[in-house]
């Protein structure tokens, strides 16, 4: 790493300070796409836009799996959904290489009636901002770009390359990441900005997922001969309900991975969707259930696979099942647990620099979720800092993210990118 000169330090930290307005409206930029799965071009289109705002040049990067174990499998095509990069370069390369990425992708709002205000009309409320996307992950996207642009204020720029990713679907394969990882050179480093669970937050782990989809199909009837037909979606429900004693299981203290002792209940199993059915007065024909299955740091996804395998075929035979035909699919999170090195320079390197630039500590975060950062570390071997603002809710009903939270976290990554990369004055500034 290269010191970073004091007087660049407060330049640098007084450009982030005269960049909070910015900030907020790359934030509410973002949150007014909605980008749900196969609908994120309004998002990237804007990331290109921010991207062009900072000097850079965007360029699209399609998703294309291959069968590499990189890959999970896809779950609709991606036509027309490119993810989008740019990549800044120095004039004199000195310092080492960062990569600066973030997903645009959100989850489904939900009951839209159900939040305060709309979902993709972001709102300052007791001094967070509401909207889905706001906290996971958008948030951290604005800060990351932000923290680029407040070097540029100051009259700086990276000494080193410095590869900004804006990816689709790290809330379902994770295959966005996996495509800009493959198509651009390996750096040194990664920042990716996801938020903490209502503190800013580093992550030290995180589990797999495993996506498993299971079609029961049933023999219809008229509901006064309910006896005569077999009900899928009442057979689906006995399938599902065989995923919780597997996920005892796989909670009890033997199975769990040290790196998350003291963290209460780390795999968890979700009935995510079900969908079936024709009419109410008639037997169920069909029934498709959605599941996510948590896999624990030390076991692998195939392992899990041959586990859901094993468990929807032993569920088939209950004999409430008997004639039921089941079918089960694995689209979706085909995904290793990983553990981040937290005595990497990088991240060593990020905790300073968020004591510095907010007085404040990370606190370690054991994620009972999944992120991006396991294709770095796991294909790659390119260590990473997994941290990000204090979000609220995030899947749920008004998320939110805290004001103060992203300008904090802007700074943070402000100032680790000018010690990583060092830093030179830009064409035309005085030295």
């Amino acid at each position: 790493m290269i010191p970073l000169d004091p007087g660049a330090r407060r330049a640098i930290l007084q450009a982030c300070d005269g960049l909070r307005d910015a900030t907020l409206d790359s934030l509410y930029r973002l949150v007014r796409c909605p980008s749900t799965l196969g609908n994120e071009a309004s998002a990237l289109d804007e990331m290109a836009r921010q991207y062009e705002a900072l000097g850079l040049m965007p360029r699209r990067i399609p998703t294309v799996p291959n069968g590499d174990a990189i890959f999970s499998p896809p779950l609709i095509p991606y036509e027309g959904r490119d993810n989008v990069v740019a990549v800044h370069h120095p004039r004199v390369a000195r310092g080492r290489s960062l990569v600066l990425q973030g997903h645009v992708d959100v989850v489904p709002e939900g009951a839209a009636d159900m939040w305060a205000s709309p979902p993709y009309a972001p709102e300052i409320r007791g001094g967070r901002i509401y909207g889905r996307g706001a906290g996971d992950m958008k948030g951290g996207i604005a800060a990351y770009l932000m923290a680029f642009a407040a070097l540029r204020q100051a009259g700086l720029q990276p000494a080193a390359e410095v590869q900004m990713h804006a990816v689709i679907e790290e809330e379902c394969t994770g295959n966005g990441a996996a495509a800009c990882l493959l198509a651009l050179p390996k750096c040194d480093a990664v920042i990716i900005p996801e938020p903490g669970p209502g503190v800013e937050a580093l992550y030290t782990c995180e589990v797999g997922v495993v996506w498993a989809w299971v079609t029961v199909s049933g023999r219809p009837a008229h509901v006064r001969d309910m006896q005569a037909g077999l009900n899928a979606i009442e057979a689906a429900n006995i399938i599902a309900g065989a995923f919780k004693d597997y996920e005892n299981e796989r909670n009890r203290a033997e199975n769990i991975h040290p790196v998350f002792h003291g963290v209460n209940h780390p795999v968890n199993i979700n009935l995510g969707t079900i969908e079936g059915g024709e009419w109410n007065s008639s037997v169920a024909t069909r029934c498709r259930i959605g599941l996510r299955v948590g896999v624990m740091l030390g076991y692998s996804a195939a392992q899990t696979r041959a586990d859901i395998e094993a468990l929807v075929a032993r569920a088939g035979q209950h004999e409430r099942l008997r004639g039921a035909t089941i079918k089960l699919e694995f689209k979706g999170f085909m995904a290793e647990a990983c553990a981040f090195d937290t005595e990497a320079d990088i991240v060593k390197l990020v905790r300073r620099s968020y004591a510095e630039a907010t007085g404040g500590q990370l606190r370690d975060y054991p994620a009972t979720g999944l992120t991006d950062g396991r294709h770095f570390v796991l294909n790659q071997g390119t260590p990473a800092a997994v941290f990000g603002p204090d979000a609220q809710d995030i899947h749920g009903i008004d998320e939110s993210v805290g004001v103060e939270s992203i300008h904090g976290c802007t700074r943070a990554i402000a100032l680790a990118m000018a010690e990583w990369c060092g830093v030179e004055t830009l064409a035309g500034s005085p030295e």
